[in-house]
């Protein structure tokens, strides 16, 4: 398993390939694919002894319906379909759509949360902090539900969509763009800067999510190995990593981040173990710590929220027992499981172009520590507040964490601004785009 490629969301085995299977008919939503959809779950599924013992794949609708029916539904609120390009795509960071991310503040007003460099939102100069009064000439509050949610009525993220914004720009003035979806190469990293702290360097990278750059092997980001030059350079002591939006993604990069993380004294230690259904035990694997680069952190401190999940926590749970680790924010998602895409091993599934991404492992930390479905909690409950762009000391979690390092706590102030959105983004989306989640 030297060559494997593992990603949380995401695991490429280079492995045997399954032997031909019938004549193959090049009909996606056939009862010959749901049949090799439910033949891979048995193989691989994490929770395969879970899996029903008989059911009637012509009385569902679609792939998507058969397979919400036999999924573990206690645990797994994460498998999914997709296609084996918008897969391979999504985790390399070739989007589409216009590249943008909102969230409401505790007055329920709505604001760009980020936005993707390259993105038709990014050339068109939108920023975060910038406050959206209108979508497609009608007011937030009209698209509000009777749950008390929010569908904005977006489309779908195919080119050529076009949705219209106004904004209230953080100088008071209002501004109407027209935005049209299109391809675009999505960043990770959204700021990176280095802060002076009473006589330490302080280092804040806000990382967006786990994308490898497309034809490096092994698997890795450029971005990270620059964004860690970056801080190496300027001799950080502490290193603030801001997850707040980070849906997961590769969990090779989220090794190769660990790396650069660990203490040169914690090399060679234990990173994590993966568990897979008894079917694959000699598939399993220890990983290893490989101290990458020249940081030495004395401490490291994350800004988290509901949004942060799947390999943004496996970062935080492999850290955890070698540093003093301390989260701002809100609870994370809750996601200790992961997956890889099984049409490699199914040529029905292969010639059908349909992409079956199930759960097929649980990881575990060097402690043991593997059952958090329910998120990691924050130490300091702090609300968000996306008026403010990055950095800027007004935004409550940043200042929070400023806070953390200055006085090894946060103040009632910063603790009493703290909320849960009825709306997050995070859940608007399933599958491979709740992972990556833009607009």
């Amino acid at each position: 398993m030297n060559n494997a490629k593992w990603i949380f969301g995401l695991m490429i085995l280079l492995i045997w390939s399954c032997s031909p299977k019938d004549e193959i008919i090049p009909d996606p939503q056939s009862d010959k694919v749901r049949g090799a959809i439910f033949e891979s779950m048995e193989e691989w599924y994490y929770w395969n002894t879970e899996l029903p013992t008989s059911i009637n794949s012509a009385n569902y609708s679609s792939n998507e319906e058969f397979l919400n029916a036999i999924t573990f539904k206690p645990l797994d609120r994460f498998s999914y379909l997709t296609t084996q390009d918008a897969f391979n795509n999504a985790f390399v960071g070739k989007n589409a759509g216009h590249g943008f991310g909102f969230a409401f503040d505790a007055a329920e007003r709505l604001y760009l949360t980020f936005v993707y460099d390259e993105s038709p939102a990014g050339k068109d100069g939108w920023q975060r902090g910038w406050e959206i009064i209108e979508i497609n000439g009608k007011a937030i509050s009209a698209y509000k539900n009777a749950s008390g949610g929010y569908d904005f009525q977006l489309g779908t993220s195919d080119p050529g969509i076009t949705n219209s914004f106004t904004f209230k720009l953080p100088d008071g003035t209002t501004s109407t763009r027209t935005n049209v979806k299109a391809e675009y190469q999505s960043n990770s990293v959204l700021h990176k800067e280095v802060i002076d702290l009473d006589g330490k360097k302080v280092g804040y990278w806000v990382y967006q999510s786990f994308k490898a750059t497309a034809g490096q092997s092994p698997t890795k980001s450029l971005e990270v190995d620059e964004s860690m030059k970056f801080f190496e350079d300027a001799g950080i002591n502490e290193l603030i990593i801001d997850l707040r939006y980070n849906g997961g993604g590769s969990v090779a990069v989220a090794e190769q981040i660990n790396n650069y993380l660990i203490q040169l004294s914690n090399t060679g230690k234990l990173m994590y173990t993966n568990k897979l259904n008894s079917l694959k035990t000699s598939l399993q694997r220890s990983v290893n710590f490989k101290k990458a680069g020249s940081l030495n952190l004395d401490k490291l401190i994350f800004i988290t929220s509901r949004g942060s999940a799947s390999a943004s926590e496996l970062v935080i749970n492999c850290l955890e027992p070698y540093f003093d680790i301390t989260l701002v924010g809100d609870n994370t998602y809750g996601k200790p499981v992961g997956s890889f895409p099984l049409s490699s091993y199914n040529d029905i599934l292969k010639q059908n172009n349909v992409e079956l991404v199930p759960i097929t492992f649980a990881t575990a930390n060097s402690e043991g520590k593997a059952e958090y479905f329910d998120g990691f909690p924050a130490d300091f409950a702090v609300g968000d507040s996306p008026q403010f762009n990055w950095g800027d000391p007004n935004d409550l979690r940043f200042a929070a964490v400023l806070h953390v390092l200055q006085n090894g706590s946060v103040g009632g102030r910063l603790l009493n601004t703290f909320y849960r959105p009825k709306w997050e983004m995070i859940d608007q989306f399933k599958g491979l785009q709740q992972e990556f989640p833009a607009y």
